[in-house]
């Protein structure tokens, strides 16, 4: 079925009840709707609150736009791309792929577009979700939550920036209509959209101020068109791009001893780092600002090759001081230096330890995943499964994150374990299941105890990989071949579950075996 047949009437029918309700049509949405298939659990819906799928590669159509991980590794596994037109492709290539990949498996009369998941609320006695959408209503037995970490645009807290009269977007939320060309332009931020917005801004603007906090690591981005030939070969001898994809992959794994273990191991990348700054500026006194003063690895590691001469060009000025507020036309620095501005481009991130599907989730109790995120921080089962909310699994969830491979790996492997629980709890009934708590805590000891020895944890700097209580809640610690393995079988005895108190509509309700089915709902609810 394909896309353009979903019009918005079509697209806001809702049934009373689906087995599986999946949230979100990004890579992990995708994936979840074709593996359901996959096993043969057809009786799902996707919920998407944009008119596409794509996810943060629809949201984030900011120019110069694209992935920091060569593209033969970032995409599915079960479905290589031999179009690929660029090493590291360009998000309307990454979007175009997850659109195609869709239509081939034949998932998308089960998408429903413009729909928003307002709240889903646990019923301890039906043993199901009901869920409140911008559509209406409806019952589920199970959620996979694929709303990921990088969907909720995080604003900062200047003074007056409400009042600012020109155009002012975030990067995730680009303004396609305005007028940029000859403007006076502030780009507030210098993180990973930030590098690539720069260096595209500097080409048109009248005047472009770059409003820096922290310099990040920046390494070169060797980016390079594939040829006719290679594309041939991808396409006839698939063998050949699976090869291609495997080198990158464990190239890619050459960089966690320095994430996780030994900092000093990443030296070569620190020499190529400053080496790039050699290379992008002449001035003495910019190339000072831009070189970080923590050690490489502690924030995320940036490519470019672009943004450091698109910093020195005669239009562009990089701006170190503190922002102390936005005027009506302009911005104004702790020195008190104000520069107009006509407008504002605010390249600051997302929400990433306190996702915001967690204040729309509520469990056991009436609780939500906030409130229980809110106390100590994101803490889940392997990423995936959390104490309190029954039949709740999430894709990309607490201290799955990555600083040197591709999501698309880590995705892969959550979907293997939850197909995996579901065909097991499909074959022995379907409870309500949660993991132990002792399990759950296990667990996340474990993660907080290697993460003590990590770059992120020890590498001097403060970052977007901590929360509130200063815990690194983001990122995963350790290989991704060992979270693979650690997540390639539904592991039944961390979890509890309970005697169905009715039969749930969907999933056979056969009395479960194997499963510890025997504590009353009031001593799993802690």
């Amino acid at each position: 079925m394909s896309l353009d047949t979903l019009d918005g009437r079509e697209a806001t029918v809702l049934p009373t009840h689906v087995t599986h309700l999946v949230v979100g049509a990004g890579f992990a949405g995708v994936g979840a709707a074709i593996k359901l298939d996959e096993i043969g659990e057809r009786d799902y819906l996707v919920l998407e609150r944009s008119q596409d799928v794509g996810g943060t590669w629809l949201d984030n159509s900011y120019p110069g736009a694209a992935c920091d991980v060569p593209s033969p590794l970032y995409s599915y596994s079960f479905a290589p791309n031999p179009e690929w037109s660029m090493s590291f492709s360009p998000q309307p290539e990454i979007q175009a792929y997850l659109r195609k990949v869709a239509e081939r498996a034949g998932i998308l009369d089960r998408f429903r577009f413009g729909t928003t998941l307002e709240e889903a609320r646990w019923d301890e006695d039906a043993q199901l979700w009901r869920i409140l959408t911008s559509a209406g209503e409806l019952t589920a037995t199970t959620i996979m939550s694929g709303s990921g970490g990088l969907s909720a645009p995080k604003l900062p807290d200047i003074e007056g920036i409400e009042g600012f009269e020109g155009e002012l977007f975030h990067s995730s939320r680009w303004d396609h209509s305005a007028e940029l060309a000859g403007k006076r332009i502030a780009v507030i931020g210098t993180g990973a959209s930030a590098i690539q917005i720069v260096p595209e801004l500097q080409q048109i603007a009248g005047r472009l101020d770059v409003y820096q906090r922290t310099a990040p690591w920046v390494i070169p981005r060797h980016d390079r068109a594939y040829t006719g030939l290679e594309k041939f070969l991808f396409k006839r001898v698939p063998a050949i791009q699976r090869v291609y994809r495997t080198a990158i992959y464990w190239g890619r794994e050459l960089y966690v001893p320095a994430f996780t273990w030994q900092p000093r191991l990443a030296a070569p990348a620190r020499k190529m780092a400053l080496a790039n700054i050699d290379k992008g500026i002449s001035d003495p006194e910019l190339r000072a600002k831009v070189t970080p003063d923590y050690q490489i690895g502690c924030k995320r590691i940036l490519i470019s090759s672009t943004y450091y001469p698109a910093l020195e060009a005669d239009n562009t000025e990089l701006v170190t001081d503190r922002i102390a507020r936005v005027t009506p036309t302009g911005i104004v620095t702790a020195d008190d230096t104000e520069r107009e501005v006509d407008v504002i481009v605010v390249a600051t991130g997302f929400h990433t330890t306190e996702q915001p599907i967690a204040e729309h989730i509520f469990g056991r109790g009436g609780r939500s995943l906030a409130t229980v995120w809110g106390e100590a921080g994101m803490a889940s089962y392997k990423g995936t499964t959390t104490r309190g909310f029954p039949n709740f699994f999430q894709i990309v969830g607490a201290n799955t994150g990555l600083g040197h491979s591709s999501m698309v790996f880590i995705i892969e492997s959550q979907l293997a374990y939850v197909t995996s629980a579901l065909r097991r709890l499909r074959a022995e009934g379907f409870p309500a299941v949660e993991p132990r708590r002792q399990v759950q805590d296990e667990w996340n000891a474990d993660i907080q105890r290697r993460m003590k020895r990590t770059v992120w944890s020890a590498g001097g700097c403060a970052s977007w990989y901590l929360d509130a209580h200063g815990r690194n809640t983001t990122l995963w610690p350790r290989t991704t071949f060992t979270f693979r393995r650690l997540l390639s079988d539904f592991d039944a005895d961390a979890y509890e579950v309970e005697a169905r108190t009715a039969p749930l509509p969907g999933l056979d309700s056969a009395r479960p075996a194997g499963l510890d089915s025997a504590r009353p709902a009031e001593e799993v609810s802690a």
